[in-house]
């Protein structure tokens, strides 16, 4: 080890292409997961910040903003003791009117605003839900303004020919397909115009969240009628759909392994070249009697420490430009298993360039000291 650590230093411009080829690689991966994992979260916004333990959808539904209508009586077969209350919940497609002209696609999400809602985000205050109480109030987030051409708290607008005013603003809840536009149930019915006691998705708290699981599975008898989710299980549902049926999850997936692929290439070759150029010192340790196995297990080490400075360079990288990334809009997210999973994946690259970089061993001879 030692010796693979004063080799690389003292060659240390001979092996500067791998260290960055690693860290690029790295730093690619990371990032375009974290890019596509803060790009697909915001399709389970209505999910993640809701109070809702339960969400029960109509049968055909693979995520949240793709939901079809459902009777509002079927709330009786969350009538278990397990469950506390149940609402209901619309959500739907529809499309805004701009007051200057054109319309813009949007998503209509419906739910009580009382304190206690199962269906209205979190960022919704007391002073919100009052207003949204009165008809035709709406609430988008504030970076929607350009998209739905609105300047200001208090202009309106209409959806569908019925016309709206918005009454406030939240922050960070952009949409991917369309904006979204929060607003009370009742206003939600009149935009959406759904078949009479028709609900778009059935929303439950339990007494107990440990419980919502269990629920769950005991109504997969009805799974003709109705599918049952914990808020979790519908929202992981909701954006592994977007990732891997649409082009836009394949096409960040493909990146992410061509930047895998990248560096696993360069760092194979600069391996290959820096342990071929160093042929003649490789036949002096076997003419010393050195077997092969120990000079395999040098470029091995070498592969190792090429791997880890490559990492730690990544790491502040990865920090700054996920953070950059935040500032123009691009939400980044990283959790520690993506760190683990990128250290993890970028480790065994280096290591496989190692194995194919001992390839220019088998020419170690002591004779080449004679040419």
């Amino acid at each position: 080890m030692s010796y693979a650590l004063q080799t690389l230093w003292y060659d240390r411009q001979r092996y500067l292409p791998g260290v960055l080829a690693v860290a690029f690689s790295c730093l690619l991966i990371a990032l375009q997961c974290g890019l596509l994992l803060g790009l697909f979260s915001v399709t389970s916004i209505p999910i993640d910040m809701s109070s809702a333990d339960i969400w029960v959808t109509h049968p055909k539904v693979p995520s949240v903003d793709l939901g079809r209508p459902l009777p509002e009586a079927w709330m009786s077969y969350l009538a278990v003791p397990e469950v506390e209350r149940v609402e209901p919940y619309l959500e739907g497609f529809g499309y805004w009117d701009k007051p200057t002209g054109g319309t813009e696609l949007i998503l209509i999400i419906g739910a009580r605003m009382t304190p206690d809602s199962l269906g209205a985000i979190k960022q919704l205050t007391p002073e919100l839900r009052t207003a949204l109480s009165e008809p035709g109030s709406i609430v988008i987030d504030e970076s929607e303004f350009p998209r739905l051409g609105v300047k200001k708290v208090g202009d309106t607008a209409e959806i569908v020919g019925k016309r709206v005013r918005l009454v406030g603003t939240v922050k960070g809840l952009r949409s991917l397909a369309g904006p979204y536009i929060f607003c009370s149930f009742d206003t939600a019915r009149s935009l959406m115009r759904p078949p009479p006691d028709q609900v778009t998705f059935l929303l439950a708290k339990c007494k107990n969240k440990e419980d919502a699981a269990k629920v769950v599975e005991r109504l997969k008898v009805y799974d003709r009628k109705i599918n049952a989710y914990t808020a979790e299980g519908f929202s992981f549902d909701s954006r592994w759909h977007w990732l891997t049926k649409t082009k836009a999850g394949i096409a960040l997936g493909f990146a992410a392994l061509l930047g895998l692929l990248v560096g696993a290439v360069v760092t194979s070759q600069t391996l290959y070249a820096a342990t071929a150029a160093s042929l003649k010192e490789y036949a002096v340790l076997r003419a010393l009697g050195i077997p092969r196995w120990r000079m395999a297990m040098s470029v091995l080490a070498q592969s190792f420490w090429i791997g880890l400075a490559g990492v730690a360079i990544a790491i502040p990288a990865i920090l700054l430009v996920a953070r950059l990334g935040s500032d123009v809009g691009a939400k980044v997210i990283l959790p520690n298993w993506l760190w683990v999973g990128s250290t993890a994946i970028t480790m065994t690259m280096a290591m496989l360039s190692g194995l194919l970089a001992l390839r220019s061993l088998r020419m170690v001879e002591p004779v080449t000291l004679l040419r």
